[in-house]
């Protein structure tokens, strides 16, 4: 038997019901032009993924049965059928399902096996873990039914094959990290080549929270061949032909995996779009202070939402050098983007003499530049209140980490779009930025980064001549120390016998410790790599442990 099948990529938003079925009718009107016979939707594609607590409220889960109940009524008319993914009651148990639409009907349920619970997943909190699938038959072909986790192992393939499937699609809610396609290919492979079946995936895009789903689907033939790869980091639909175990594909949309670094900058460009817009937020408003951070924040943004989206606001103090000033205007100036300055030195004056009768000389050093930080955040806050555009974080992962930022001040915002970057990693993307535009970025060509940003050495100035390597060592040393300790969960000998001097990897665990109730106050971040600081991180803050 033979088969058209629609692989449907699409940026569906949680807890809109209503706006996703709308856009799973669009998409299977598509489908009809291109003569597909089944539509297939990703995970949990009716609530979004992840829908968190959501689906513990009987309410939503009612209405979401309501949805799929009317999109089963629309395909009554012969058109295409709909596999797509939901959470679902049955009897007592709730299950993350798949659900086969066909003929005005639910043809058949197919329930989750594998749960993830681990990093940004705890899927086994909300839902029962079924039984193996069984193969369900749709048009005379029988269809192996894998939800994403289900094809990370061989277990449920390997079922599958026996009772007699025919091709293996697996819909999916995979969110992006670092070199995630190439993994996600492998583990596909691995799955065709153990069962000599074809195999189709479709995932998610968007942005969710602190998620970011590339998208990237693909389809494989029997020999582990790609017969279509459709792009990452943007909605679309593909058909692909189904014929007695042999995939093809007319047009053959074999999109290119992009490098690392380019991959990294999409994910944080739509992540950032997704927060603002699905939250409905006219723009971002950010502080700009002619430092590398705030310059790749303000870029990140305008190719995000457009220029006339993002306003940046410069915050001199007595201790801030023209060429700050420079360069922050000529960041400005490069991305067409509004700008103004408000100076803070009479904040500043008002709040030192106000707590000096209490503090005495004990204000002087770290009090008095923290002074400094939370004026700033103050006056963001405020505009941000005034005018309704977001306030943009621009601290990144290395700061985060050990906690050189300022809680209630340059911490300040709905969003941090480069929490979980490093610094060196700052500097690639700014590099990468210069040289090229992304796919689907509303910012303009060229150097928009001024080199000199990219050159002099990183500072808060907060004080005469200072710098971060003041207070930090160097951010390359500093940063395969917390990928150590973070991504990879190394100890101090684990450190020390890589090459890392002990005492500076000790110190480095201490500030990482003592800062975790900072994080706890965080805004939320684009997670980019394997172990973001939230939930794939979940640290105690009262925490007396040391190697």
């Amino acid at each position: 038997m033979a088969l058209s099948l629609a692989l449907a990529q699409l940026n569906p938003t949680v807890g809109d019901l209503a706006g996703n079925a709308a856009r799973l009718r669009a998409a299977r009107v598509e489908a009809a032009r291109q003569g597909a016979d089944l539509l297939i939707a990703s995970e949990l594609f009716i609530s979004a993924y992840p829908p968190e607590d959501l689906v513990l409220k009987p309410s939503f889960i009612d209405s979401v049965r309501r949805v799929v109940e009317e999109l089963a009524a629309d395909t009554a008319d012969g058109g295409p059928g709909i596999l797509l993914g939901a959470p679902w009651r049955e009897e007592s148990a709730l299950y993350n399902a798949a659900l086969l639409l066909e003929g005005g009907r639910i043809l058949a349920r197919i329930f989750k096996h594998d749960l993830p619970n681990y990093g940004p997943f705890d899927e086994k909190r909300v839902f029962t873990a079924a039984d193996l699938p069984e193969p369900v038959v749709f048009r005379g072909v029988k269809l192996g039914v894998m939800i994403c986790e289900d094809m990370w192992k061989p277990e449920c393939a390997a079922h599958l094959k026996k009772a007699g499937a025919e091709i293996l699609l697996v819909p999916n809610g995979s969110p992006f990290e670092s070199d995630k396609i190439e993994q996600r290919r492998k583990l596909a492979a691995a799955r065709v080549a153990e069962t000599g079946l074809p195999l189709v995936y479709v995932n998610q895009v968007g942005g969710q929270d602190e998620l970011v789903f590339d998208g990237a689907s693909f389809a494989l033939d029997v020999k582990g061949g790609a017969v279509a790869v459709l792009p990452a980091w943007e909605e679309n639909i593909s058909v692909i032909q189904y014929n007695a175990g042999v995939l093809s594909c007319k047009n053959r949309p074999v999109a290119q995996v992009q490098d690392t670094t380019a991959a990294i900058y999409q994910a944080l460009v739509l992540g950032l779009r997704d927060y603002v817009d699905k939250n409905n937020f006219p723009g971002i408003v950010l502080g700009l202070s002619g430092g590398i951070d705030s310059a790749l924040a303000a870029v990140l943004a305008v190719d995000a939402l457009g220029p006339q989206r993002v306003w940046g606001v410069m915050l001199p103090s007595p201790f801030t050098s023209r060429d700050s000033t420079e360069d922050a205007e000529a960041t400005a100036r490069a991305l067409g983007c509004r700008i103004d300055s408000i100076a803070i030195s009479g904040a500043m004056k008002i709040f030192g003499e106000a707590l000096r009768p209490l503090a005495g000389d004990k204000l002087a050093g770290v009090a008095e530049e923290n002074i400094q930080s939370r004026c700033r955040g103050l006056i963001l806050m405020a505009l941000s209140n005034a005018e309704g555009p977001m306030v943009l974080s621009t601290g990144n992962k290395s700061e985060m980490s050990v906690g050189y930022a300022t809680l209630y001040g340059d911490m300040c915002g709905g969003f941090a779009v480069l929490k979980d970057v490093y610094k060196t990693e700052i500097y690639k993307l700014a590099r990468w930025r210069n040289a090229h535009v992304p796919a689907g970025g509303l910012g303009p060509a060229g150097i928009v980064i001024p080199e000199r940003v990219l050159t002099k050495a990183p500072t808060a100035e907060l004080r005469p001549n200072q710098t971060d390597q003041d207070s930090l060592p160097p951010y390359d040393i500093l940063d395969g120390i917390l990928e150590g300790l973070i991504e990879q969960d190394l100890g101090l000998r684990d450190l020390v016998a890589k090459g890392f001097d002990e005492a500076t990897v000790a110190r480095v665990w201490t500030m990482l410790d003592r800062a975790e109730y900072k994080r706890r106050q965080a805004a939320p971040g684009v997670k980019i790599t394997r172990r973001n600081l939230a939930r794939d991180r979940r640290y105690p803050i009262t925490n007396h442990y040391r190697e």
